[in-house]
């Protein structure tokens, strides 16, 4: 075969450092936009990032030349980086250093949109922990509580 060809959809879900609810609306569409551009860079187009003030989901397709924990590392360091210049109420900005990804198939694609999409709706009735956890066991993960 010639060609090397992938369709690699991950669902890749991160917190704030602590939880902290740094991601407030007027800076929201901004950080979405500037992980929009670090995805292009890395050949993995965003397909979809929505989220609360205190994590964030991306729909992503991986590119075949990336490898994920470098590629969610990449993301993380730029645009953590990038939110301490906008002002000195950031300069604690972090993530935590873990992320949770999932596999999507294609059948799956437009209901993983929608999940996204409408997280501060899903959030009136979930909190994160409660919805982090419901990933894992529904991916029969196994974890370490402690991280929860």
């Amino acid at each position: 075969m010639g060609q090397s060809l992938s369709n690699l959809l991950t669902h890749i879900i991160f917190s704030t450092k602590n939880r902290y609810p740094f991601i407030r609306p007027d800076i929201e569409i901004r950080l979405y936009g500037y992980i929009r551009a670090i995805c292009q860079d890395f050949e993995s187009p965003l397909l979809q990032i929505g989220g609360m003030a205190d994590h964030i989901h991306m729909l992503i397709n991986l590119s075949r030349k990336q490898a994920l924990s470098k590629f969610v590392n990449e993301i993380k360091s730029h645009s953590s980086k990038w939110v301490k210049t906008i002002d000195s109420n950031f300069r604690d900005f972090a993530w935590q250093a873990g992320y949770g990804a999932f596999s999507v198939g294609q059948l799956e694609y437009q209901k993983v949109i929608d999940y996204i999409s409408n997280q501060k709706e899903h959030h009136k009735g979930i909190s994160f922990q409660e919805e982090y956890l419901r990933f894992l066991k529904a991916y029969q993960m196994k974890y370490d509580e402690k991280y929860l």
